[in-house]
């Protein structure tokens, strides 16, 4: 094989894929990898030193020779939802599903063997590279993670797209864009995506199979008319285009409804042009994919430009959650990083989205999100014209809140996910649920009495007397099922079965290092006991008063401390830690475990 040359600076080496050299004297960048023969033929062109590679997506006909990489001290580069499946490959292999498979998703196209790598590339960032700079666009549709990098190389803008784009009207695999067993969610990511990368005015398209592009409108046009064919077919996604083009309506003239992500996502807008978010998930979704693993959520800012535009909004100026779940909170980082968002959150769940890691709850992102302001609860906030007040709601999970305000003339109330269709409840056990937590909420709403309540998954209520009523009557019964389905006249854990819980619910060290962990236990019975705590922990682990006494309260809750030293020279992947539990005598055993790492 020999380097077919674009421009002056700019190369393409056919392997298992296309790579591409961009060349800056006698070093040069890559654009993905194949099996790393390009390596062998870069002295003709004057290349002494390749120093990156930034990967587009983690397919194997993609990277599989980048182990080359790191023997030649490449810095290795990749698609920062698809990480995992680069340094983390073993792990990826050991817990793919094989039996009763129901996951199309393309994720066992991955790379055998994991990489290091020097980082990621997070989306709408910039990579530069001498007198080069890389946009990184996110252009799901082939994969869920995968990107495309948008620059100028001799004085012509270029997109490296990855297989997004094969040819003019053409892909590379129609079956990768299938996400779950028999729909299609990739094809109208792809149409989304290549929409997008089109607006941003490429002069020439350099897909990873197939040849560059020099008409990049015409070839997308044509893909996107057939992909769209292909939808209509299948009946999927009608309203693609009509969403894409009004991502968001208006409930009151200062009060907006994206209608395009997962989790409804509101924008109050200001008369300075500022806009503040109550919650940011997966914008303009076209479909949940199997799997939970990273690779296979991705959020994205693609309706912001609308925003901008229909509504003269000139900053993303706040976010705020309603709680913490990932379809709420998952493009917060987004929003920072591209737009210099700041993150407001309550009291009562900063920590959870600062510290993941610590916590033994469903839903929680992959990444910690730094928290800007930590806001107090039911005391007033002031955001440009507006004043907030945030409200203790626990129900659908322990750590939310319902947000009143005043948009328009009229009292709004922003909460979340408590309620499905209006009045459905909508509690997860997991979420540390109590029994009575409907009937406190519906107290907090006759308190408030809103003119609108803006639900999570579901359109807006305007609140009218016998509504709040119906919250009432739901909150009540509720509480009573659960007295009459749980022995609480005896021993309970509460609504939730939490006996025990200990953060950090996961933890990394290495070998030698020790682990601070609290413990936080609750007394079943109705009257006051004591607790005796044991930490368990694998063969060969210190645990300093592996034993401690907690008297406690009836009902109550408390908390002991623990400090375990892990050995030297243990390499291990969530090696598991435990306490056995004994309230009153009576042994309730291993009532709550956490992960460990060591490495």
């Amino acid at each position: 094989m020999s380097l077919t040359r674009i421009s002056d600076h700019l190369y393409r080496y056919e392997d298992t894929c296309n790579v591409y050299v961009v060349r800056n004297g006698s070093e040069a960048l890559l654009v993905d990898f194949g099996a790393g023969e390009v390596l062998d033929v870069l002295d003709s062109i004057g290349v002494e030193r390749v120093t990156d590679v930034l990967m587009t997506h983690h397919h194997r006909d993609q990277g599989q020779g980048l182990a080359r990489a790191v023997e030649a001290g490449i810095r290795i580069w990749v698609p920062h939802m698809e990480q995992d499946l680069f340094h983390s490959a073993d792990a990826h292999w050991q817990g793919r599903e094989l039996a009763n498979n129901y996951n199309m998703r393309q994720n066992r196209f991955s790379l055998l063997e994991p990489v290091p790598i020097a980082g990621t590339l997070t989306d709408y960032s910039t990579f530069p590279f001498g007198p080069y700079s890389f946009t990184v666009v996110p252009t799901p549709g082939h994969t869920i993670g995968a990107v495309s990098l948008l620059g100028e190389v001799d004085g012509q803008r270029v997109a490296f797209t990855g297989d997004l784009i094969a040819a003019p009207g053409k892909v590379w695999s129609l079956a990768a864009t299938q996400w779950t067993y028999n729909r299609a969610e990739g094809v109208p990511s792809t149409i989304a995506s290549l929409l997008d990368l089109k607006e941003r005015a490429p002069g020439l398209l350099l897909p990873s199979h197939g040849e560059p592009m020099e008409e990049p409108e015409a070839a997308i046009d044509l893909l996107v008319e057939r992909l769209w064919a292909l939808l209509q077919g299948r009946g999927e996604n009608p309203r693609l285009f009509q969403l894409r083009e009004q991502p968001y309506a208006a409930i009151t003239p200062h009060l907006l409804r994206n209608r395009t992500s997962v989790a409804n996502s509101y924008v109050l807008l200001s008369e300075s042009g500022k806009a503040l978010l109550f919650d940011y998930g997966y914008d303009f979704l076209t479909g949940f994919t199997a799997g939970v693993d990273r690779a296979s959520r991705r959020p994205w800012l693609y309706t912001l430009p609308a925003l901008k535009r229909d509504f003269g909004v000139t900053k993303i100026d706040v976010v705020v959650p309603t709680h913490y779940h990932d379809d709420h909170v998952g493009g917060f980082n987004l929003l920072r990083d591209a737009e210099g968002t700041e993150v407001w959150a309550a009291e009562n769940l900063a920590e959870i989205l600062e510290q993941p890691t610590r916590y033994n709850l469903p839903c929680l992102w992959y990444d910690p999100i730094p928290v800007d302001r930590v806001l107090p609860l039911e005391q007033p906030i002031r955001w440009e014209e507006y004043e907030l007040t945030l409200y203790s709601q626990p129900g659908h999970t322990r750590y939310a809140v319902a947000i009143g305000l005043e948009v328009d003339g009229k009292r709004v109330l922003v909460i979340g996910d408590q309620y499905e269709l209006g009045t459905q409840w909508n509690y997860v056990y997991g979420g540390r649920f109590e029994a009575d937590d409907f009937r406190r909420s519906a107290a907090l709403y006759q308190k408030v009495k809103p003119d609108l309540m803006l639900h999570g998954h579901a359109k807006p209520t305007w609140v009218t007397p016998e509504h709040l009523e119906t919250l009432t009557r739901q909150g009540d019964l509720l509480l009573e099922l659960h007295e009459a389905l749980l022995p609480f006249e005896t021993a309970v854990f509460g609504t939730d079965d939490v006996a025990a819980t200990i953060r950090p619910y996961r933890a990394e060290v290495r070998g030698g290092e020790a682990i601070e962990y609290e413990v936080e236990v609750q007394n079943p019975f109705p009257r006051a006991e004591e607790a005796v705590v044991r930490f368990v922990v694998p063969v060969g682990w210190e645990v300093e008063r592996e034993e401690q006494v907690a008297p406690l309260e009836a009902r109550a809750t408390g908390t002991v401390c623990f400090r375990v030293k892990v050995p030297a020279g243990v390499h291990v992947r969530r090696a598991r830690v435990a306490v056995d539990l004994t309230v009153g005598g009576q042994r309730f055993g291993q009532q709550a475990e956490a992960l460990v790492t060591v490495y």
